[in-house]
């Protein structure tokens, strides 16, 4: 018997999520003949060996069921599919795409980036290898990364529906405030910030830039943002004084104590949060600017 070994680099989940990630870098730095899009218009379409592979990863990685018989059902459906695409096409189109990928990209960089539910990933990448394999493998390792999976179906559930009764407490507390309060409320307004790119600032576009351009590259991103974390630091203490409401003087001269916090430590690296925190603290200066502006507009 054999262990289950992942593969990050054969891990058909991992490659399209990264793809991705690619284009969009791409987009931002306003690359019209992106090569990532050509290779997922190439290797991805719903006709394709590794298009229908990923339909069942990203139908993993999104559904929900509320009781463990029925994921557990649905599991053992999408391992009956996997049986029916062809694992020696799988394994030419896999092949011929990594090829084009190591031929275009540093490898090392490419494959270095953090990946959001990665371990449920190697678990989808792990049971589809027991169904597409001819070798036996040991079944303690079959049972872990089934029962992995089965928690995210039922955890991702629950953690939706908390989400979503938090955001509408959130949000009906928000529209009772005042335009001052609201100021507080920051969180809010950048929650849903992937529908709102074109709404997104200058600064706020570079943010998203630096990021994904230095996802591999902690060090260049952390400095990057520690500079901006200085920079948002004084615009708050400038800006706090014009602030009329007591309350809200003080919340914001809380958030202005926190603002070094956001950046994460040498030995502990840049997390999303961290780069979210920073995309608020953005939102919070646009807000108090436009009613600093309106203020004075009064004034005068």
């Amino acid at each position: 018997m054999k262990n289950i070994k992942h593969n990050k680099i054969k891990n058909t989940g991992i490659l399209f999520e990264l793809l991705l990630r690619q284009i969009t870098a791409d987009i931002l730095n306003d690359n019209k003949n992106a090569f990532a899009a050509k290779l997922v218009k190439k290797y991805f379409s719903s006709s394709k060996p590794l298009g229908k592979e990923i339909q069942l990863y990203n139908m993993v990685l999104n559904e929900s069921f509320t009781s463990e018989a029925q994921a557990n059902r649905f599991l053992d459906e999408v391992l009956k599919s996997r049986t029916k695409i062809s694992n020696a096409s799988l394994r030419r189109e896999k092949y011929n795409l990594i090829k084009e990928i190591r031929e275009k990209y540093s490898t090392e960089d490419f494959f270095r980036s953090q990946i959001n539910n990665y371990k449920v990933r190697a678990s989808i990448y792990g049971l589809f290898l027991t169904e597409s394999s001819k070798d036996d493998f040991y079944p303690t390792d079959i049972v872990r990364h089934r029962n992995t999976l089965v928690e995210h179906i039922l955890k991702d559930r629950t953690k939706q529906k908390k989400i979503q009764e938090q955001k509408s407490r959130e949000i009906a507390a928000y529209e009772k405030k005042d335009k001052d309060l609201r100021l507080l409320s920051y969180k809010i307004l950048v929650d849903n910030f992937n529908s709102r790119y074109k709404n997104l600032n200058t600064i706020q576009k570079k943010l998203l830039k630096e990021y994904i351009n230095n996802i591999s590259n902690t060090n260049s991103l952390r400095e990057f943002l520690n500079e901006e974390a200085s920079k948002v630091k004084k615009i708050l203490k400038a800006l706090i004084p014009t602030i009329n409401d007591k309350v809200s003087k003080i919340k914001v001269n809380e958030a202005y104590k926190q603002v070094n916090s956001l950046v994460g430590t040498k030995n502990k690296g840049v997390k999303d949060k961290n780069v979210l925190t920073l995309m608020r603290y953005y939102e919070l200066v646009k807000e108090l600017r436009h009613v600093t502006k309106k203020i004075k507009k009064k004034v005068i």
